[in-house]
């Protein structure tokens, strides 16, 4: 590694003693400064959670080299671990359908740093967002569905998400329910959002049944894609509270605004390496 390189470790393995001793430890021996630190001992699961963000000195081995030497207190923990260089910039494809308020938001944080990505692309089975992710000079895909063939349409999804090189996918509100072989396909790397009426109220106008109803808290929650369709593990959530005087679109818009706060959060945590799964819930360092 060269001087001042910084990367972030991240490590789930059983709860044990002795982990935080044996990581620090090495890194101590290998001339690395910890500037960040967290873990966490989960007393249902019994698994152990760490994330370290450290710098690379003089005397710390390359990249290859580190993972080679730090493979052994890998395998004396049972760890299920990764070493991330923070210099180098996520690669995300966004998914959209025409509501665009999620796309915008994120198109903007990308825009003034906000989210240190790159964006190679963005699909979507409509053409209507195309004119403002050209403008941000993102390639457009417009794959549009065929009802009697959806598998076909997935295949040049998959296409796009292979050769743009993404290490997430991000559906912004993209209004398709995707295959089980998609979901599998995209496990623990693609990231959804919605509202948090579900299951209360499905389908259509979600919101005009929630006012009908007089619900006093709305909310979105962001999760990763699962083939159970809104049921991965969360990763972020929010509400507000309304009350009588708010109108169907008041809570469409105050909807929108949450929606926009919970996936940036989401996003902005996974591609910082933030978010480790625990079966079917998250722990998340913020």
């Amino acid at each position: 590694m060269s001087e001042r390189q910084t990367f972030v470790l991240t490590i789930t393995c059983p709860d044990t003693v002795g982990i935080v001793a044996a990581v620090s430890g090495f890194l101590t021996q290998h001339d690395c400064f910890i500037t960040e630190a967290a873990q966490y001992g989960d007393p249902v699961s019994r698994r152990f959670f760490m994330r370290i963000v450290f710098a690379g000195g003089a005397l710390t081995p390359a990249a290859a080299e580190f993972r080679k030497l730090f493979a052994a207190i890998a395998d004396r923990f049972q760890m299920i671990w990764q070493l991330h260089d923070l210099t180098r910039k996520p690669r995300v494809v966004i998914m959209v359908s025409k509501f665009g308020h999620c796309l915008v938001d994120l198109l903007h944080r990308y825009h003034t740093g906000q989210l240190n990505i790159e964006i190679p692309a963005v699909i979507s089975n409509h053409p209507d967002m195309r004119s403002i992710v050209e403008w941000h000079g993102i390639p457009y895909h417009y794959l549009a569905v065929d009802k009697h063939d959806k598998e076909a349409q997935e295949g040049r999804v998959m296409e796009v998400i292979d050769r743009s090189g993404a290490e997430l996918v991000v559906l912004a509100r993209y209004m398709q329910i995707l295959s089980t072989t998609l979901c599998q396909t995209l496990q623990g790397r693609a990231i959804n959002i919605h509202h948090s009426f579900l299951p209360s109220f499905k389908g259509a106008k979600p919101y005009h049944q929630a006012h009908s109803r007089g619900v006093k808290i709305i909310g979105a929650t962001a999760h990763y894609v699962t083939a159970d369709l809104d049921e991965g593990p969360i990763i972020e959530q929010s509400v507000e509270r309304v009350d009588h005087t708010h109108t169907p679109d008041d809570l469409v818009a105050m909807g929108r605004d949450i929606e926009n706060l919970v996936l940036g959060r989401a996003v902005r945590w996974h591609v910082e390496h933030r978010v480790l799964l625990n079966g079917s819930k998250t722990v998340v360092f913020k």
